[in-house]
């Protein structure tokens, strides 16, 4: 009805301006999005008259509704939309299927064994004094040392030799993964402490991100569930796996101390530079190519605007990998995006089993030596490596076990995209009456 309702102010205003509203609407969106363009895909002034499009642009379609007189058709019909997405967001996520498992009580461990990074989340560990803690519930803590560079999954395996019945980390997502791993391996409990930079494994867990220490109750008042085990080569990873314009970002050396500097700089030439790097892909079968961007994830996000890196995904043991391809090469290209999102040709949104990536058009990597494959950088879980082609990524369905703590603010379920075919199928289908009298679809 709220979407009926926005075309029919715009209907009903057609002779005082409606179609304006929308021309003048949907013209600010395609300036904007190609001033965003020139913005990371240019230098010197283009870049600089970009960031003004791109500022511009829906300033200026305000200041026309405002001046035009338009601006009250314009507000009551956003509305009427703003008004149709949420209803329509809130029941498609009513209409969604519970998670596939529920959560078992666990067993307390009697030789728990973490590993924590002191310079993980700039000091987490020391400043949630997280090491006696744990030590104070039972538990043996190898504390890393930042200035020596050591395998955190031998020291996981040394772990597990000298008896350990659960393995845990406070650190990175990578260094997670790592261990991790070992832990599937032997088949143990895995404890996850929230005490990364961004903590989005422990954020689809539903884990406290902003108090790692209670992370450890799990440790005497915990319950297991199962979740997924992404694998890159024979690399494990819990979140995602990225090839392309930010695989070549993250291998800059400047990268991890100014991010954003870091890609302003390096953009230009890994987006529109002639002969860039791309990448071919097999996606169960089904070829990509000449991709400017892959994103890997163990398990789906809600939708291609999770590759910001806020997103969830709503389950963590679907056995699918979600899979977002990007293609975009110029400004009405990046324009269209703007204006069709997941279905506009340049993006590639779907899931898969296995996914082998190879590098496509534009210069090659470098040669290993010795006649060997070629290389191509990639980011698993905000690392940087480098590794052969095919590279190839794949599931292991449930081969995690990850102890949480029973009193943890959960996962919020994330909004999914309105897909208005299943919101009419909700709207006109049948009505159900339970044994409890209420009312369903």
């Amino acid at each position: 009805m709220a979407a009926a309702a926005a075309v029919g102010v715009l209907l009903l205003a057609l002779g005082g301006g409606g179609l304006l509203v929308v021309m003048a609407g949907i013209l600010g969106l395609v300036v904007c999005a190609a001033g965003m363009w020139w913005l990371v895909a240019r230098r010197g002034l283009v870049r600089l008259l970009g960031a003004f499009v791109a500022v511009a642009a829906p300033a200026g379609v305000l200041v026309f509704y405002a001046r035009s007189g338009l601006w009250l058709i314009a507000m009551i019909s956003s509305l009427c939309w703003a008004t149709a997405v949420t209803c329509g967001r809130t029941a498609l996520h009513r209409a969604r299927p519970p998670r596939s498992q529920r959560p078992v009580r666990a067993r307390p461990p009697r030789r728990a064994v973490l590993i924590m990074n002191p310079k993980a989340g700039g000091g987490k560990v020391a400043r949630f004094d997280l090491v006696k803690r744990a030590e104070r519930l039972g538990a043996r803590v190898i504390l890393l040392d930042p200035s020596a560079p050591v395998d955190v999954g031998g020291l996981a395996r040394e772990a597990v030799e000298d008896g350990a019945d659960l393995l845990g980390v406070a650190g990175g997502d990578g260094t997670q993964a790592l261990v991790a791993a070992v832990a599937a391996e032997h088949g143990l409990p895995f404890l996850v402490i929230s005490a990364g930079t961004r903590n989005h494994f422990a954020m689809d867990l539903g884990l406290d991100r902003a108090d790692p220490a209670r992370c450890l109750d799990a440790l005497t008042d915990g319950e297991e569930i199962r979740v997924d085990l992404g694998d890159v080569s024979g690399r494990p990873f819990v979140n995602t796996v990225s090839f392309g314009v930010y695989a070549d970002i993250v291998q800059s050396p400047e990268y991890r101390d100014d991010k954003t500097g870091t890609a302003l700089k390096l953009m230009p030439d890994l987006l529109a530079r002639e002969g860039a790097r791309r990448l071919d892909a097999r996606v169960d079968g089904t070829r990509l190519a000449d991709q400017q961007a892959l994103l890997i994830s163990n398990n789906p996000y809600v939708s291609p605007d999770e590759l910001s890196g806020g997103g969830r995904r709503p389950v963590l043991d679907d056995g699918e990998l979600g899979v977002i391809g990007i293609r975009v090469q110029n400004a009405a290209q990046a324009a269209q995006l703007a204006l069709w999102g997941s279905q506009a040709p340049g993006l590639t949104v779907t899931t898969a089993r296995r996914v082998e990536v190879t590098a496509g058009g534009g210069p090659q990597p470098p040669e290993t030596g010795g006649g060997e494959e070629a290389q191509i950088p990639v980011a698993v879980d905000g690392e940087a490596l480098w590794l052969r082609t095919p590279v190839v990524c794949s599931v292991r369905p449930r081969a995690l076990r990850v102890l949480l703590p029973r009193d943890r603010p959960g996962a919020p379920p994330p909004a999914p995209p309105v897909d208005w075919r299943k919101l009419l199928a909700l709207a006109c289908g049948p009505v159900e009456h339970t044994a409890s009298g209420e009312s369903r679809t």
